[in-house]
């Protein structure tokens, strides 16, 4: 089938993205899982062998890819920032640093373009295979739709939820104290669909997941407000009319603009149809991601990409790569949520995403909060 057809929107169609440098995924053949740290000392100690030159080559010559790489992978993990100190000073690794980030700037959201289409009653034309993969429902299934992602190096999972007003946040029964995991969140809050959301204060890399960055909101009510983290975005919530808001606003200001449920995190991906600029490959290096994206025709887009499984060349995705992927499925606006070891998605239960923390186990952390769909 022809991927070029008429657009629903022609104000609708994609906008390119800013330049990127060229980026590659380092795959693995191993049958064996490795360890981050594991991965990256055997690549310098195949390179060692080959000669010193080489190493160093790698490390320190003209082509930055895999000291960015390195740098903003190892800068963002909680455990392992040690492989970015060990070979570059504090002066090399903040110039890294402030070379690849998301400039989301003070953006906000024009909720009155999103504009709720019943495809039922429409002659619909598919502008292109991502757009049929998005409106093609499953048979029986009017809530929601999974749809899996495997291309160029990377595995995910997108689900699809069509009716808006039933995407709400969940919390830990004792948010504030102490977080839980993700499928005891869906269970209390009898979720059929939950992903991880806000971030959360992790003083001394061992905190509980239970003190959430920034403002919460819950079905209309403040239910926590603390000081946001400094990770670009701001406000990411829905209005009771069900559209999804994003800007920079204080908590007074949110519930004052209709605001029912919403967290506090970033950086915006998407804003009013236009990707933020993203230079090198965001800052964030590659890790598990989770975002949540709003097309303008209403649809909600919970995006989670796995990662660190290194015996299955998955690296995870970098601030361009999620970004691509939802604008390839349309979204209007778009934000990232916590990542790393806090990414999850459950589906009745169950997890429907692959883990993985730093050291290469198969488990998340626990905590605060969680985008859920209810019934």
């Amino acid at each position: 089938m022809n991927d070029e057809v008429e657009y629903l929107f022609e104000e609708d169609r994609p906008k390119k993205m800013a330049e990127q440098p060229e980026k590659s995924l380092n795959k693995s053949s191993s049958k064996k899982r490795l360890k981050l740290w594991q991965k990256i000392f055997a690549v310098f100690m195949f390179m060692a062998i080959l000669g010193g030159s080489s190493l160093g080559y790698l490390l320190y010559g003209p082509y930055p890819n895999f000291r960015n790489w390195l740098i903003t992978t190892a800068m963002t993990t909680m455990n392992h920032r040690y492989l970015a100190t060990w070979f570059y000073d504090d002066a090399t690794i903040e110039k890294i640093l402030k070379n690849n980030y998301v400039a989301d700037g003070n953006l906000m959201t024009d909720a009155s373009q999103i504009s709720f289409v019943n495809y039922a009653n429409t002659n619909t034309m598919y502008k292109n295979k991502y757009e049929k993969e998005i409106l093609t429902r499953d048979e029986g299934n009017n809530l929601y739709k999974k749809i899996n992602i495997n291309e160029d190096g990377l595995r995910g999972y997108l689900i699809v939820i069509y009716d808006p007003s039933k995407v709400k946040i969940g919390t830990a029964k004792y948010m504030g104290k102490y977080g839980d995991m993700l499928p005891n969140i869906a269970e209390d809050n009898k979720a059929i669909i939950a992903m991880n959301a806000s971030g959360f204060s992790d003083p001394n890399k061992h905190g509980n997941g239970g003190t959430p960055h920034g403002m919460v909101i819950q079905n209309g009510q403040l239910v926590y407000n603390a000081p946001k983290a400094n990770v670009g975005g701001g406000i990411i919530g829905f209005t009771y009319d069900n559209k999804l808001v994003l800007g920079q606003m204080s908590a007074e200001e949110a519930l004052q603009k209709g605001i029912r449920d919403a967290v506090e995190f970033g950086p915006y991906l998407i804003v009013n149809g236009e990707p933020a600029f993203i230079k090198g490959n965001g800052g964030w290096g590659t890790a598990p991601r989770s975002a949540i994206a709003q097309r303008k025709d209403g649809i909600v887009l919970f995006l989670v990409m796995d990662g660190r499984d290194y015996a299955h060349g998955i690296d995870g995705a970098d601030m361009v790569q999620l970004t691509e992927i939802l604008m390839k499925y349309g979204a209007y606006n778009a934000a990232n949520l916590d990542g790393g070891t806090s990414s999850g998605l459950v589906i009745n239960g169950k997890f429907a995403n692959k883990p993985m923390n730093g050291s290469g186990e198969a488990k998340t952390r626990a905590i605060p909060n969680a985008w859920i769909v209810t019934e």
